[in-house]
């Protein structure tokens, strides 16, 4: 079984009844995922299962500690079929280092879970950040305004959010950047 054949069930499993939003976010996700899949290679399904699992940490049954990154990652662990890179993706999915920090768990994150490849962690970045609540095609600077919209600039994710948008932003671009090249090398001369 491929690692998406295994991703989408257990994603949907966990958030399409408690939270449908957030199911539908998560597929947004996946979908933007596929889009990659010329700069990906061999990795293209990798991406694309923790595309979709990147938010379980927020279901109700997995909830421990409030900072869904580990939360996801910690469950994702448990299970014999998960794959490491995956866990590792969704632990630190778009820039969950800083809001572990805000949190007091940076070095439970860093501990438990090393960061996977910079590209790979850029992709689902740019996922992530170019999909709306909803599951639609946005662009990171409205995806961090709606964020700040929802929780309050004050709040702990307002003020994580807002830090991390010129990464979220160079990640972006850094993607798009790899789309364009990867475009441009397959065009006939």
């Amino acid at each position: 079984m491929g690692l998406t054949a295994w991703a989408y069930p257990l994603a949907e499993s966990l958030l399409a009844e408690p939270l449908p939003r957030r199911w539908a976010h998560s597929v947004g996700v996946a979908e933007r995922a596929r889009t990659l899949a010329p700069i990906l290679d061999a990795d293209a399904d990798l991406l694309e299962a923790a595309a979709v699992l990147h938010d379980i940490g927020y279901s109700p049954n997995l909830a421990v500690t409030g900072f869904h990154p580990l939360d996801g990652a910690r469950y994702l662990r448990t299970l014999p079929a998960a794959d490491e890179r995956v866990i590792r993706l969704v632990a630190h999915h778009s820039c969950a280092w800083m809001e572990a920090e805000a949190r007091g768990l940076l070095s439970e994150l860093q501990h438990e879970f090393p960061q996977e490849r910079p590209e790979l962690a850029d992709a689902l970045c740019y996922c992530d950040m170019n999909t709306t609540p909803d599951g639609t095609p946005t662009n990171p600077v409205d995806r961090v305004t709606e964020i700040c919209g929802r929780y309050g600039d004050d709040s702990l994710i307002g003020r994580f959010i807002r830090r991390a948008e010129p990464e979220i932003l160079s990640a972006s671009s850094r993607v798009l950047t790899r789309l364009s090249a990867a475009k441009g090398s397959s065009q006939p001369m």
